[in-house]
Parts: C-alpha cells; structure tokens; sequence
C-alpha cells in the first residue's frame, strides 16, 4: 500500500521548536505567497480542491471563507478549534504535535484571506502538554515578523492567542467555544445571528479545525499532489483515527478512494487475536455505525452518503465480537449523558432518557411500548435540540436500528422465540 505524505509532508523533517528549522524546509513560503493574492483567491484554492470541514461539519472551506470575508463589518477574527473531544479522535494532536509552525503560518494566512485582526487558538484541556510547543512557535513567529505589527510589510495587524478549555466536549460546538472564550460558561447560544456575522466579542467570525487549516500552507505551495489523490467527488487526502479492538491503532493519512478494509486490515493490522468485527463507528461518539458489510466500499464522502454513514471528524473505532451492540450503545449513551450541557430539554431530558432504556434492554426488563418509545425520542432530539450535541447524540442509536434489528426486537416476539 502506498504511503501517502501530504498534510503530513512535514512530520519528522525539522525542529518543531526553532522556526529557523521549519523555514529551512519551505516554512511560511504559502505565506509570501498568499499576501500576493486576494481573500477571494486564496478562498477559490480551496474551493477547487473540494475541501470540507474536517471538525465533523463537513462545510465547504472555500465558501465558509469566501462568506467570512464579504461580511462588511470590521475587526474580524479567525478561531482554530483545537477542542477535538469526538471519541476515537486524536488526529489534531498528531498535527499539533509534529507540525506546530505549520498551523501558526494556516492561522495567519486565514487571517489575510478573511481580513481579521486577531486568530484564536482554543486547544482541549487533555492538550495541555501542547500549550508550550504553540507558545513558542506563536513567539518565535511574531520574533521574525510573520505575526504582530505590519506583517511582511503589508501595513496589516495581526496577533495569535492561545486558549485552552477546561474539559467540556460541548465547547467544540463552535457558539460554546466562543462563549469559552468570553469567560462565560461554555453552552451554546441561537443562531442567528450565524458566527460569521456576529461570534467572538460580537465580531464576525470565521472557524476551521486543526486539520481542516493545516491543509492549506500545503495547497498554496502545491496543490497538484493532493488534486491527483482522491476520487472525483472527494479529492485529496484525510487524516484518519484508528482506534479500538485493533492491532496497531494510530493516526494514519490516506487517500480518499481507499477502502475500509485496507484501512482496518491494512494500515491498522486487522483485529485484535482474530476475532470478527461486531461493528465499526465513523466520525466519533456522535457518528454512526456499521458492521463489517461496510468494509468493502470506499472511504468518500459519496459513498458514504450512499451508506448512510459520514467521515465527520475522521475517526474509526472498531468493536469485536467481545463488546455486544447494547453495551457499545450504553458506553456511548453515557458519554452524552455525561457531556451534555443540560440548557435544552430535549438533550437534557432525552439522552437520560435513552440511557434508562438501553439499561432495561440489557437486563431483559424492557417493554414493547419502551422501544417505541426509545425510537421517538431518537427521532425527536436532532429536531429540537439546540447545538450539535443533542442533533447527533442518537446517531449511533438509529443506525443501530438500522443494522441491528434484531437488537431492538419487540419484547413480544423475543419470548415467543424464547
């Protein structure tokens, strides 16, 4: 299987702590580049390239760019969501860890593209380790002129500032992480007024995750390798999260085109003593789930779509026969029910609801009218809640239904069996 090294190009090729090490190997060359260029231009690059929000939105970065910039307000701003608290997720960290210059030169080229003046970075708790790394490379950037007063003498003002949250996985709702920022408790707020418009200090605000901006130095350097790998609806390349009852979890780069199976048999070394898949989950906590039928098409957006399943954040989780459906379900349902901010009734209310319900189904105790009951609440919750959260919580719960009837049979029809 072919190495694939494009977003990952820079791994192990210089000191990620002396920025005289990372411009040795073409650092902030995308940067000179792009100041030659207009917003639009830069945004354009994007566009062409097909690529989507890698947080889990799967947004159009081009055109969340292209509208960032044509809002007529001043003092905008760029936020880089760090928070990557999906489960299974760990990809950001990779990024962070072994290519920190490269995301302070994506943070900065944002900034021109979208004309703001400041760019936040805001990093999960569990990163902490991280904080120094970006301190330095945020100080070491604003030392040589790439950050601060009247960058590469273009007359423009820009600074980088590093938050960290303190744990809450609602605060990579991007409206939580902004209310984070203020000091304010991290629950998410109504939309409109959309963030671009009126997010950070009531600024216009425009944010990508670490992935998704550690794309584009890339790009501007040259964009023809990543254009040449992919398929035609999904060009380029992803970084995955393999994860779980696997022989050699870790965080790979791949093509988009590849298949499941040459992910979790190859890049990942299959499962874990031989055992069978029971299912895998994509996209983190809130993504859906398959069982190993799916190994065999191809990792896209499109075929996914087709699948019923979505790449969100990038993570792959794999659980063997040892884990049933209902305990994976239960596990899950428990994260939300943990992570949930508790502002809105229908996630508050429907996530311990949910929980109640799978714990009966695991001890036989549960009624026919409970799985009706269990699939409307599911239903409902993406509907009425507020944030993400509560939209994608019973992702996995109703695919399940999906794929595992069987799971969810009616109560009546179980003991006739019996």
């Amino acid at each position: 299987m072919q190495k694939i090294n494009y977003i990952t190009e820079n791994f192990g090729k210089y000191d990620v702590f002396s920025i005289d090490s990372y411009m040795n190997i073409g650092g902030f060359q995308s940067l000179q580049k792009a100041i030659d260029m207009e917003g639009e231009d830069i945004a354009a690059v994007l566009s062409d390239a097909g690529i989507k929000g890698r947080g889990g939105a799967e947004y159009p970065m081009g055109r969340k760019w292209s509208q960032a910039r044509a809002v007529k307000r001043p003092h905008h701003c760029v936020i880089c969501n760090a928070d990557e608290g999906e489960t299974c997720t760990f990809k950001d960290r990779e990024l962070i860890t072994n290519d920190p210059f490269n995301l302070i030169e994506a943070m900065v080229i944002a900034g021109w593209a979208v004309n703001a003046e400041d760019g936040y970075i805001y990093m999960r708790a569990e990163y902490s380790h991280l904080r120094p790394r970006l301190i330095n490379a945020i100080k070491q950037a604003k030392e040589r002129g790439f950050l601060g007063k009247n960058i590469l003498g273009t007359g423009w003002d820009y600074d980088v500032h590093l938050y960290s949250g303190a744990g809450a996985y609602v605060c990579g709702e991007g409206t939580a992480l902004i209310r984070s920022i203020e000091g304010k408790a991290g629950r998410p707020r109504m939309k409109p007024p959309f963030m671009k418009q009126s997010g950070l200090f009531a600024r216009p605000t425009c944010i990508n995750n670490v992935e998704s901006l550690s794309i584009v130095p890339h790009l501007l350097h040259d964009a023809v390798p990543y254009m040449q790998a992919g398929t035609k609806e999904s060009i380029g390349t992803k970084m995955v999260s393999v994860g779980g009852n696997v022989n050699k979890p870790g965080v790979y780069e791949v093509p988009f085109g590849i298949t499941v199976r040459d992910i979790v048999y190859g890049l990942a070394g299959g499962i874990q003593e031989d055992h069978k898949i029971r299912l895998i989950q994509f996209g983190g906590a809130s993504g859906k789930i398959s069982d190993d039928r799916i190994l065999d098409i191809s990792y896209s957006y499109e075929d996914f779509a087709k699948n019923n399943l979505i790449i969100g954040s990038g993570s792959i989780l794999v659980i063997d026969e040892r884990t049933s459906v209902i305990d994976f379900l239960r596990y899950t349902q428990d994260f939300f029910l943990h992570e949930s901010c508790g502002q809105c009734t229908p996630c508050r209310e429907g996530n311990r609801h949910i929980r109640i319900f799978l714990e009966k189904i695991k001890n036989g105790t549960y009624t026919d009218e409970d799985i009706q009951t269990m699939k409307t609440f599911a239903r409902v919750m993406p509907m009425s809640s507020l944030c993400g959260l509560g939209e994608t919580a019973q992702n996995a719960l109703k695919s399940a239904f999906d794929v595992f009837p069987e799971v969810f049979a009616s109560k009546t029809q179980t003991e006739a069996v019996g």
